[in-house]
Parts: C-alpha cells; structure tokens; sequence
C-alpha cells in the first residue's frame, strides 16, 4: 500500500534502488487506459469528503509505476481513504503544510530515486501521473506526520539503555534488500551455444511461476532442478552487481535476459522482494577455498563431495584434507564480490558461511566451493543518534497505525462502483 505516513524516516516504503528505475518503468507499462465513466464522478466518500474517479485512477497508475505490492485498485483506494481521514484530523488541530513544506518534501521523496523533484514529476508524467497527484501525495503525509508528532511526541521517550539493546542487535544484521528467486542454468558448450541462445531467449519470456519450474526440472544443470529452481531468500547484496541490477529491473513472474556464464547460460525469475531495515551494502567482499575434486564421473564427485564436507567444518579444515594432494588442489581467495566471476559469484551467493556447493564442472573435472566469510561494507557508521531516532519514528508509527484505525472506526466511509 502506498501509505502516507511513507514520510517517516523509519518506515520507508520502497527501496530507493527501485525508486531509481523509476524513469525508465514510466515507457515500459502499457498507456493508460481511458476511464469508462466521468472523471469526477465519485469513486468514495470519506464522511463529508469525495474521492473523485480521476483521483483514484491517478492513484492506480501511481501505484504501478512504483510497483507497489498488492492490488493497485484496492491498495490505492485505502490509501486515499486513510489521507482523507488524516487531512481531516490536521484540520481538526489547526496543522496546515506551506508551498516550501511540500516542495521540500517532494525533493526528500525524488532523492530518494538521486532525481530532483522536477525530474521525478517529469518521469511520472511520462507514465501518465499528473504533478498534482504526487504533490498531495506527499501533502496528506506531512500533514499526517505533523499530527501525529503533535498529538503523541510528547508521550515518547527512548531510554539509553533501549538505545545500546538496538546497537547491540545491529551489529550482527545485514539489512538492505532480500530477494527470492528461480533459477535455470542451461549447459551452452562451444558445440551448442547457438542452440542454448535460441532456448534461453525463449524461457526468458515466461511470465508464469509453473512454468519456469517446469522449465527448470526439464532444462536447468543446477542442483536446484529439483526443486524447480527455486533458491531461498538470499540478500540483493550478496549477488553479482550485473545480475543484480537485472533483478531489481523485474516484477515478480518476470525473467531476466539470459546471463552468459562460462559455458553456459542463466536466467533468474524473481518470485518476490522485500526491504530489510538497515542500509544496503556499499560492497560486499567474499573469502572463498576451490577444493578440486578428483573424481571422473558424476557419481565418484557426489561421493567425493560428500565425504569432503563431512570432514570439513570450515575452510581452515580444508588444509589437513589436502595433505599428500598438489598444492594447486586447494585454493583460498579473498575478493570483492565485483570481481568475482559471475558463475562463482552466483554459487557463493546461495551459501552461508562454512557451507559447501555442490560438485560444479571445473577444467574437465570438479571443484567444491565452500564460503569462509561475507564481509559487507556499510555506506556509513551507524551512531546511537541514528538509533534512537529509529526507535522514536517506530514508537510513533506505532501511534500513528492506532489512531488511523480509530479515525476510521468512528468515520462513515462509502465506496461506489464496487
């Protein structure tokens, strides 16, 4: 849902990396549809307030250049409908939001996307989302903020002791953006590029999540085939930055371009995405051992394999396993993850510390990788000014979800054309 109390530092309601496709989203969704009734026949009536049919396409359209989750009908009718009950409690209490307040307000939303507000209206525009529907937009959330500072600021305190709890927690978080996908990883030797191209470009245009599973138990060389590649939740970061910046460029049911690798061809299907609560990774460097495997079958590396990662616990484990073996055998190596190769980056992203892939192609043979350690490079410092400033806009969007849901208990709310 789009949301206005969105104004809160503490509960931002998309990822800013996908606010920044925002431009080019506007040219790829369809036209908008001409509405079928009078623009400014009413779509709702909030006790003595209209939501006007113009408003509430406005809003749809709004909602899917943002991607917003859920149905964009629904979520944006209840969206309209809390702002009307929250513009009406601001002027209950006097609150008002000058020029300067809403222009400052809409440069805080634009930069979000690193856009200024002229370049984020222009970019709506072009999806057919007028200036005026973002500037009450972001009205009806200063004024809702306003209120509920005004009515509930006073009745918050943080304590210090809440204040080292929260640092004490996020040390150990990653944050950022998770994502959950599928995967299939087509065989493309020299001998059958051309013909894996051709079935890569024709999976990629699958849209349906049946689909791409089946696909990936008949096609896809990954272990994952059996569970119709699907991976877990795994965090944006800890993927290549080529593939990640195609990942946040899909709706869910959606499937990349194919992604060469050496020798062979991948393709993602987003399933879904979410934000975590603290800041995404600038960069992540990855420490990694390749463990050559010595088998010369599939099933002599599967048993290989598996007696390798019974005996090892972590990558130092590793060294005593290939005593009397060629030094080459074993390799142990530290990287940021952007120069990575993507293939490995791909397998490393699946694990946690301390855990094995399964037996991958290697030279004509096998390798096992096993992920010694993440390391994520935070843009910034986060002070126990930052923290205490989290838990207050928490505690106070926790008022606020209260007093919304009593202002629309107590409201007479009707909704037309339903």
């Amino acid at each position: 849902m789009i949301a206005s109390h969105i104004l809160f530092p503490a509960r931002p309601m998309l990822p800013s990396v996908l606010l920044a496709a925002l431009a080019v989203l506007a040219f790829l969704l369809p036209p908008a549809p001409a509405p079928a009734q009078n623009l400014f026949s009413p779509a709702a009536r909030v006790n003595d307030r209209v939501i006007s049919q113009y408003e509430l396409d406005q809003r749809i359209r709004f909602a899917q250049l943002l991607r917003a989750p859920g149905d964009p009908r629904k979520e944006s009718l209840k969206a309209l409908i809390n702002e009307r009950l929250q513009m009406q409690a601001a002027e209950s209490m006097g609150i008002t939001a000058s020029d300067e307040m809403i222009q400052t307000g809409m440069e805080e939303f634009a930069a979000r996307a690193n856009l200024t507000a002229d370049q984020f209206t222009q970019a709506l525009a072009a999806g057919g989302v007028a200036r005026e529907t973002f500037r009450d937009f972001v009205r009806a959330g200063i004024l809702w903020r306003e209120v509920v500072r005004t009515r509930f600021g006073p009745r918050v305190q943080v304590s210090d002791a809440e204040v080292d709890r929260a640092l004490a927690l996020s040390a150990s978080r990653t944050g950022g953006l998770r994502v959950l996908l599928s995967e299939i990883i087509l065989p493309a030797p020299p001998q059958q590029a051309a013909e894996a191209q051709r079935l890569a470009e024709r999976l990629s245009r699958i849209t349906a999540f049946g689909t791409f599973a089946a696909a990936a138990r008949q096609y896809s060389a990954s272990a994952s085939r059996a569970t119709g590649g699907r991976l877990p939740w795994m965090p944006l970061a800890n993927l290549p930055p080529r593939i990640r910046g195609q990942i946040l460029a899909l709706s869910p049911g959606e499937v990349t371009a194919p992604i060469p690798i050496p020798n062979g061809i991948a393709l993602f299907q987003l399933r879904a995405i979410e934000e975590t609560e603290l800041p995404e990774p600038t960069n992540v460097t990855v420490e990694y051992a390749r463990y050559l495997l010595s088998g010369n079958t599939p099933e002599a590396l599967r048993r290989e394999a598996a007696r390798v990662a019974a005996r090892a616990d972590s990558c130092d484990d590793l060294y005593g396993l290939n005593k009397g073996r060629p030094e080459a055998a074993l390799e142990r190596i530290a990287q940021p993850l952007s120069q990575v190769p993507e293939d490995i980056a791909m397998e490393l992203a699946k694990l946690d510390e301390n855990e094995f892939s399964p037996p991958l192609q290697h030279r004509g043979g096998g390798v096992l990788l096993m992920l010694c350690a993440r390391v994520p490079e935070l843009p910034e410092e986060i002070s126990r000014d930052d923290i205490r400033n989290q838990l207050l806009n928490q505690a106070l969007a926790q008022y606020a979800d209260g007093y919304l849901a009593q202002l629309r208990a107590d409201a007479v709310i009707e909704v037309f054309g339903q």
